[in-house]
């Protein structure tokens, strides 16, 4: 019996083979392009080896799987897969490596206190030696300004109250004072005592409003840019250390602010649209400056024609793309609150920014400050099985200056409105739907009615109102305000929704840290976006929300399969079905859970602030050009238990 079933199986296989050659000649002779060929061997089984769904307990979710059925998130999925796994393929194992790629990548040699930051960051297990982009993309435009004007800046921002800059002062190694201070100052200090003792002199101009201020004109920053390319060189030699006694810094002892002071150029921009000011940074052919741009053109760049799902996540929030479409969506593009910029380059951090800002980003506080209202907390934490099948949103009406003519304009509001059954009685969206004659495989569906869905799934609401001008009463008949949830009960839900709010969200780390699945839409920059991968680790969702029952009614399955229906099934919905992917939405929460855990630590925090101020201070000094570490790293060979055999070039 045992020969009998080798002889079939070895039958068997020798025909699919000869299946799979008959097929692939036939496609060369009838010109069937290589992608093609591909695709009509990967439906062909060898005996014996079945083709398995994806599920999230079955292996590593570093592991490749394949999908269940042709939905574009499937695909979506094993992009992000893919281009994650290139991420983490790249990664520097030595100083040496890590010393080389600083050279390759920049064209400058590490800056001063390099070494001292590679063994901080090393021995609190930092998981990528390389990842820190944003720094470098920050800093980058500052290399084309002189020294002391930069510290003239940082040193005396904050004398305006009513400019909204804090400022910090570090000398010998210490936090000699604050001025202007407030509770964001006061938390930046307490991250930063973590290594100050490898810090020079600095002052530091930090932004204690919501919102983003610089915007540098296109062809300013080009010049810019152009400059600072020009001044990249590795000398043989540098001066691996700070310069000292340098002018412009604060004068800690005096009473008066005498001396001559760099104008930073504020104005304010509140409650006026703040496209007219950003498209400035946009280049000229940009739809943002362009009147003739095709908007459909635009949107494919970032778009699936199917469900509208976000293919390119950082394209969705480039205003320079997408502002045109969502100027008038958004509280802070449509009316900011408190928008106080400047077309000047000057050295100010902040905590977030939109893409033709530059700001210097550092991790927001409220993500190194621990407050309940943002922390993540296992207590109410349950497993996927154990959650509703419910998409959950508390929040303030804020975003914006709201009056009872353009409240609808804003963010928030628009999507209490989009997921709320009552309002949405009577209007149809767009779904993907699976295909009757082809199961498995899905089309748009535009005539979907999802009040009674939004009614079942969704809880979207309201806290309390606020922002309003003169106040909220336009509001009364208008929303039913729902009881806050906190934050670790909103985990009891299988879907967390984060929206941005004046600025980015602090619940964001918090939610990416739970089992539940995160979903995001947002036009604002943080300093971990090069670390995250939509459709590995979170869900993108439009800025517009058009997309988001295409969204929920993949995780959440909706309708009837097309076989199993009667002619009694004759809803608003009957051509609707979607089947549910909870193994999908428990693969993706769990690889945000686990990312979360390696690269968005407080001791990442640390890791980069730390950074970033070592290339903060270089740009600052006179001598920028002559500093640095110029060596090979070999002096950390024996630190990073590197073999004198496996020294070479290592990549």
């Amino acid at each position: 019996m045992v020969s009998l079933r080798i002889k079939r199986r070895l039958f068997l296989t020798s025909a699919a083979l000869a299946l799979v050659a008959l097929i692939s000649n036939v496609a060369v002779f009838s010109g069937l392009s290589t992608q093609d060929i591909k695709d009509q061997l990967g439906d062909i089984r060898i005996p014996g080896v079945a083709k398995k769904p994806w599920h999230a307990n079955d292996k590593p979710t570093d592991t490749p799987l394949e999908p269940i059925d042709a939905h574009p998130i499937s695909l979506l999925m094993q992009d992000a897969d893919k281009d994650w796994r290139k991420y983490e393929d790249g990664r520097s194992t030595s100083f040496r490596q890590t010393a080389r790629n600083y050279r390759r990548r920049y064209g400058r040699h590490p800056p001063p206190g390099f070494k001292d930051w590679y063994k901080y960051a090393r021995s609190r297990n930092v998981h990528n030696i390389d990842d820190f982009e944003q720094i470098m993309d920050d800093i980058r435009p500052f290399w084309a300004v002189e020294p002391k004007a930069l510290r003239n800046l940082a040193a005396n921002m904050w004398r305006d109250k009513e400019g909204g800059v804090s400022g910090i002062h570090i000398r010998n190694h210490k936090i000699v004072k604050e001025t202007n201070g407030a509770w964001r100052s006061e938390t930046m200090m307490t991250l930063i005592k973590k290594f100050i003792k490898y810090l020079p002199d600095m002052d530091i101009a930090m932004n204690r409003l919501d919102q983003p201020r610089v915007v540098v004109p296109w062809e300013d920053m080009q010049t810019l840019l152009e400059k600072e390319k020009e001044t990249r060189r590795t000398p043989p030699e540098t001066i691996d250390e700070f310069s000292t006694n340098m002018e412009g810094l604060l004068d800690i002892e005096a009473e008066g602010d005498g001396g001559d002071k760099e104008d930073p150029g504020w104005y304010s921009h509140a409650g006026k649209q703040y496209m007219e000011v950003a498209s400035t940074a946009c280049p000229p052919e940009s739809p943002a400056r362009a009147n003739d741009t095709n908007i459909q053109d635009a949107e494919g760049s970032y778009k699936d024609r199917l469900g509208g799902l976000i293919t390119n996540f950082n394209r969705s929030s480039d205003l320079c793309t997408v502002g045109p479409q969502i100027q008038d969506k958004h509280g802070m593009l449509y009316s900011s609150s408190s928008m106080i910029a400047t077309k000047r380059l000057v050295p100010i951090f902040g905590e977030c920014k939109v893409n033709i800002n530059s700001d210097i980003l550092f991790p927001a506080n409220m993500y190194w400050k621990h407050d309940e209202r943002y922390d993540y907390d296992s207590k109410w934490d349950v497993d996927w099985e154990d959650k509703k099948d419910v998409m959950i949103w508390r929040g303030v009406t804020s975003g914006g200056t709201q009056t009872s003519e353009n409240w609808r304009n804003m963010h928030r509001q628009r999507l209490v409105m989009q997921v709320n059954g009552t309002d949405m009685a009577g209007k149809e969206v767009r779904i993907l739907t699976e295909q009757p004659e082809k199961k498995g495989e899905y089309e748009n569906y535009r005539e979907f009615h999802p009040s009674s869905f939004a009614d079942e799934h969704t809880d979207v609401g309201f806290t309390e109102t606020w922002g309003c001008v003169p106040d909220c009463n336009f509001y009364e008949n208008v929303w039913t305000l729902k009881p806050m949830v906190p934050l670790g009960e909103q985990f009891k839900n299988k879907i967390v929704v984060d929206v941005d709010g004046h600025s980015f969200s602090g619940r964001w780390i918090a939610f990416l840290e739970s089992k539940s699945l995160p979903i995001k839409a947002t036009i604002f920059r943080e300093w971990h976006d090069s670390r995250l991968f939509a459709w590995r680790h979170f869900v993108p969702m439009d800025n517009r929300y058009d997309d988001v029952y295409t969204l929920l009614t993949y995780f959440l399955g909706v309708g009837t399969p097309p076989e199993s229906r009667t002619p009694d099934t004759r809803d608003a919905n009957s051509k609707a079905y979607v089947s549910r992917h909870d193994v999908e939405g428990t693969r993706i929460a769990g690889q945000g859970r686990e990312w979360a855990k390696k690269v968005l630590r407080r001791d990442d925090i640390e890791i980069y602030m730390f950074r970033l101020l070592l290339e903060y201070a270089r740009i600052m000094d006179d001598n920028r050009d002559r500093i640095g570490y110029s060596g090979d790293g070999s002096e950390l060979d024996k630190y990073d238990g590197v073999s004198p055999l496996d020294k070479g070039d290592q990549h």
